[in-house]
């Protein structure tokens, strides 16, 4: 039997990697190619991506697979984070960089947008929750402050469209990274025109949508040549790396929810239609593409962002922690002695997050963590309350139980937030694998090249080649105790 040798580049909010994937038709066997950081630039006031960095991040891993003389490359596949793109003039030059999805530039936008179009028809029309930094009200603020720049634009390509754009020339949009726009109707599956006219942005720049799965074209010839890989296919996988990820839940039945853990965290369920309502309105939960043109209803909550931001700001004054000193330091602290809302603006943007922790206990009157482990068990057990909060609600939503957390993603590391979460939900938790977002965007790669048929088949396949860890709740008593007076904080 053949093996087939894909690389997948997986863009994350706070690095980049490039995965070799060896699929003999059972299993797939994964190596890293190259790892780097993605951190955003800060420049005039603005946040931006080093977009022109990613692009040369991704030559060098096709280069150094090149040098390794292991054989030929079958495909390629690239995958990001959602809503940030770059727009092309008309000689298809990025007319400036892209926004980081932080950038201060959509503050206020939302009394803008709702100003044009009501709060509620936004969301009847779209079925995405309301997240500043989504792309509609990023281009609402360029026409408001430099419409000039969208009337020049020739192409709006999302950051994985506009890093495969580099190497092929193809301009296309790919269905579940555009459905993160909040500019897609949940409907058609195409742009919004009524929502487009409403806020008076011009829609000559947006380009036709494929679905994961589609080839995108082959690496332009000089770029081959010059790195020694042949004119290979791109496909157009699951773009949007959390699409990507939920392609890889090693799940085989229906009675779930996933999370996608990292910078971000994701939780929701697969569906074969939106799921748009008064209570995922009331809940800002959010309706987005996957394989086959499905949709996952998740909830987005802040994530890891909190700790990598602790750390960071502790990094910055010399007192230099690994993750895993910082679970240490969580374990010997006391529990419960305080709980923050992880999704409350205070802690969206960067910097000063201790402090912004600390601010947020002694503002709600609760006793406020002194030490680093008690600042970090207030996060990791905050986060696994956050998680109940949006597990349940799911429930509610479907109008049935789920009985089983599968989580994906580089937070499965974190075995005491792990065992936290168990705990919270009074459920099982299944963790694995690590890289799901890599090895969902190499088996979509392997299923365009008609090597697995469905979703179903790159499930089956992820099962038999990647271990899980099971989680069962312990101590859950207390921790029912502690969850309601976290539901306090939900209430004010």
């Amino acid at each position: 039997m053949r093996e087939l040798n894909m690389i997948a580049f997986d863009l994350g909010a706070s690095s980049g990697r490039g995965m070799i994937g060896r699929f003999n038709g059972n299993r797939l066997e994964v190596e890293e190619l190259n790892r780097f950081p993605n951190d955003p630039v800060d420049l005039s006031g603005h946040t931006f991506w080093d977009i022109l960095r990613l692009y040369w991040e991704i030559r060098q891993g096709l280069l150094k697979f090149a040098n390794r003389q292991d054989g030929n490359i079958a495909s390629i596949g690239i995958d990001t984070w959602g809503v940030d793109f770059g727009l092309l003039d008309r000689s298809g030059q990025l007319l400036g960089n892209p926004y980081h999805y932080r950038d201060a530039r959509t503050d206020g936008m939302f009394e803008e947008a709702f100003r044009r179009m009501p709060r509620e028809e936004i969301y009847g029309r779209t079925g995405i929750a309301f997240q500043k930094f989504n792309t509609l009200y990023q281009l609402l603020s360029v026409q408001l402050n430099d419409p000039d720049t969208l009337e020049k634009a020739s192409a709006m390509l999302f950051i994985p469209d506009l890093l495969g754009y580099f190497l092929t020339g193809e301009r296309k949009t790919e269905f579940t990274e555009a459905t993160t726009s909040q500019l897609l109707d949940a409907k058609s599956g195409n742009w919004s025109k009524e929502l487009l006219e409403a806020m008076d942005i011009p829609e000559h720049f947006l380009t036709g949508i494929d679905y994961p799965g589609t080839n995108r074209g082959k690496v332009k010839k000089e770029i081959a040549s010059h790195l020694g890989i042949g004119e290979v296919p791109l496909i157009a996988v699951a773009t949007h790396d959390t699409g990507s990820a939920v392609a890889a839940v090693p799940a085989l039945d229906s009675s779930y929810a996933f999370l996608s853990s990292g910078t971000w965290s994701l939780m929701g369920v697969e569906g074969k239609e939106p799921v748009i309502n008064e209570n995922t309105l009331k809940w800002n939960y959010t309706n987005e593409g996957c394989v086959g043109g499905r949709y996952r209803l998740l909830k987005n909550i802040m994530g890891l962002w909190i700790i990598q931001e602790c750390k960071r700001e502790w990094d910055r004054k010399g007192e230099v922690y690994g993750f895993d000193d910082m679970v240490r330091m969580a374990e010997s602290s006391a529990p419960f002695l305080a709980f923050i809302d992880p999704d409350d603006d205070l802690f969206y943007h960067a910097g000063e997050m201790p402090a912004k922790i600390q601010r947020y206990c002694r503002q709600t009157g609760q006793a406020v963590p002194q030490s680093k482990g008690e600042i970090v068990r207030c996060i990791y057990e905050s986060l696994a309350m956050k998680y109940r909060w949006s597990f349940e609600r799911l429930e509610v939503i479907l109008g049935k139980s789920l009985d089983i957390l599968h989580i994906v993603g580089g937070g499965t590391k974190n075995r005491l937030l792990n065992q936290f979460t168990a705990n919270a939900l009074k459920k099982p938790v299944i963790c694995g694998p690590t890289e799901a977002t890599a090895i969902g965007n190499l088996m979509i790669q392997a299923m365009a090249l008609g090597e697995v048929r469905d979703q179903s088949e790159i499930r089956q396949v992820v099962k038999n080649s990647f271990p899980t860890e099971d989680y069962f709740p312990t101590e859950t008593d207390v921790w029912e105790e502690a969850y309601q007076n976290f539901l306090k904080l939900q209430e004010n």
